[in-house]
């Protein structure tokens, strides 16, 4: 008789077999069959260079093909050929590819990879710390665009598409100055490079009470503002999230006051997933958005390294299609097998996380509405699953620049109520 976590791989695997092109794989092996991983540039076993190709998704062994030039490892001479981004060699030590033909509108060969080209600011390097921070900011943004571009979502820079393009500044306050707030502002994300300072970071966690503060956690939160005025404002998706998310229009910032003063609802653990979450409709569509991506990459990565066992036993009370947004949608078995095995999955992550010490993987329980939340999610991005263009190069990469004004949600750093962001 197959063991709960043999059923819960099978429901995963079951669950994600329609959107096998919306995966990103997470596991990878070089050409000497050793296993390798998304952030490698080199082989640790045999010393093969090592490359990620976003649109393939995956990290290719690479071998030289002339100066400066690279293709897949035992390729044909006529296959892709390929350059590294320029980042490579910089505190950042990108591992992405780019076409060696590719070149931006004005017929120049583009320097910089998907990932690097959505970068409008990157932090003084010669500010001390600032090459450690930047590196681990990278590191969490690749992971966080390689999955925005394995679900098909736009991911195009505002050097190419100024209007609704995405891209990011990364800002560290000056000695004295005001300080950096990590926000949103049209398609403009800024993130405070202080928060990639792994003793401040947890020391703000600590102070604002939230169970989970990570670089990623920020990424894949603000990135959901901007997706929400990409995907949601202004098309047939409003009035479904509006009807489960609560009406956007209501004062943004008299509603982040009232949390802050007055801190959550009383009932914020039977409707969001987090007590930010509760703040302001925008702030749970963000939240929520956050925990699905939290979510796909987490079933990508154990699909990836095919999580089995025989001996695990676990009992979890399953969602059942009346907690769904819309339960007679096509997709809708499949997304509750999904969530079901999730369910089970991180609650056997949690007990290894407890089991060395460590806080808990997923330090959240999932609200019913909190399920309908996440389906209506689902179906938006997967509305939105289209072909990705290759976005354009910026003309220039600043070393530092001033935060924006914004017009659009921002967090402040720190609230005087608790709050617990997934960020």
């Amino acid at each position: 008789m197959s063991s709960a976590f043999e059923k819960m791989s099978a429901r995963l695997r079951a669950a994600w077999k329609p959107h096998k092109q919306a995966t990103t794989p997470r596991a990878f092996r070089c050409q000497c069959g050793r296993p390798v991983f998304f952030r490698n540039s080199q082989c640790l076993a045999c010393d093969t260079p090592l490359g990620y190709e976003p649109l393939q998704a995956r990290v290719m062994p690479l071998e030289p093909l002339g100066e400066h030039l690279w293709r897949e490892y035992g390729a044909g001479q006529n296959d892709t050929a390929y350059r590294r981004c320029q980042n490579f060699d910089a505190a950042a030590a990108c591992n992405w590819l780019l076409p060696a033909n590719e070149k931006d509108a004005q017929g120049q060969l583009k320097p910089l990879c998907m990932a690097c080209r959505l970068n409008h600011t990157i932090p003084d390097l010669s500010v001390p710390n600032n090459a450690l921070y930047w590196s681990r900011i990278e590191m969490a943004k690749r992971r966080l665009v390689s999955q925005l571009i394995a679900l098909g979502l736009p991911v195009l820079p505002k050097s190419e598409d100024p209007e609704r393009g995405l891209s990011f500044d990364f800002l560290r306050a000056p000695e004295g100055g005001p300080p950096v707030m990590t926000g949103h502002d049209d398609g403009l994300i800024t993130i405070n490079v202080e928060e990639a300072d792994d003793a401040k970071r947890e020391k703000l966690r600590a102070q604002l009470r939230e169970p989970y503060r990570t670089l990623l956690g920020h990424f894949r939160h603000e990135v959901g503002h901007y997706y929400w005025d990409r995907l949601v404002k202004d098309t047939e998706w409003i009035e479904p999230v509006r009807e489960l998310f609560g009406d956007d229009r209501m004062d943004y910032a008299a509603a982040l006051k009232k949390n802050y003063e007055e801190g959550p609802p009383a009932d914020w653990k039977d409707r969001f997933v987090s007590t930010y979450a509760s703040c302001h409709p925008w702030e749970d569509w963000a939240e929520t958005w956050a925990h699905y991506l939290h979510m796909v990459d987490t079933v990508d990565t154990a699909l990836s390294f095919g999580i089995d066992a025989d001996d695990v036993e676990i009992e979890a009370e399953p969602w059942t299609k009346e907690a769904l947004w819309r339960p007679g949608d096509a997709d809708a078995e499949a997304f509750l097998g999904f969530l079901n095995a999730w369910v089970e999955l991180t609650a056997v992550l949690n007990e290894m996380a407890r089991s060395m010490g460590q806080p808990d993987f997923y330090p959240f329980v999932l609200p019913k509405p909190a399920v309908a939340k996440l389906q209506l999610i689902h179906a938006i991005v997967r509305g939105a699953g289209a072909p990705v263009p290759a976005p354009a190069a910026p003309k220039a990469m600043p070393a530092a620049a001033a935060a924006p004004e914004p017009s659009a949600p921002q967090e402040p750093e720190e609230p005087t109520a608790p709050a617990e962001p997934v960020a």
